[in-house]
């Protein structure tokens, strides 16, 4: 079982790097996402599994950077797996074949519940921190994507019957962005 070796990082924004994920571990090719983790859309994640073939192995930085939740760990490790290839996750030090002992399946399902739990307190803190800023008037919320000359410009086009999802698209923004920008005209 001579495969190649793939890497597999992912970051949740285009402004972060990937350079402390696998440095430094040799690789035949690697996949890269820069989208959240809870994104269902994940075009680099489908691309490497649609690539691998038997006899490969993914290296992942750790079980956070692959899988969205527990759920979704257990399932593309075990199709993976079943598919011949390897699944190793560096930071935790596990690598899964599909020929995995009960000790092996209990420590993906430990670490992959550590890991969504952490992500839950993490949400829980920045909620209550919102809700604090909140309370004390600090709080203004994200920064508005658009100028007020392009919310101007915005508004005109689709007063003047073009399509919201084309000039969405103009603006990279998404639809519902657009709306809430027509919706704050009264």
């Amino acid at each position: 079982m001579n495969g190649q070796r793939i890497g597999y990082l992912r970051v949740s924004t285009v402004d972060q790097d990937t350079g402390r994920q696998l440095e430094g571990v040799e690789l035949d090719r690697f996949f890269t996402d820069k989208v959240s983790g809870k994104d269902t859309n994940r075009p680099a994640l489908a691309e490497m599994l649609r690539f691998l073939r038997q006899g490969d192995t993914v290296l992942v930085h750790s079980m956070d950077r692959l899988a969205r939740n527990l759920d979704d760990l257990r399932r593309i490790v075990n199709e993976l797996t079943g598919r011949g290839v390897r699944v190793q996750f560096v930071k935790e030090g596990l690598t899964f074949t599909g020929d995995d002992s009960p000790m092996a399946t209990l420590l993906l399902s430990v670490m992959g519940a550590f890991a969504e739990f952490e992500r839950a307190l993490i949400k829980e803190r920045q909620r209550e921190g919102i809700a604090i800023a909140k309370q004390k008037g600090v709080y203004k919320g994200r920064k508005p994507s658009l100028s007020d000359t392009q919310v101007e410009t915005l508004r005109q086009r689709v007063g003047n019957g073009e399509s919201k999802a084309q000039v969405a698209r103009d603006f990279g923004i998404s639809r519902e962005t657009l709306y809430q920008y027509i919706r704050q005209e009264a």
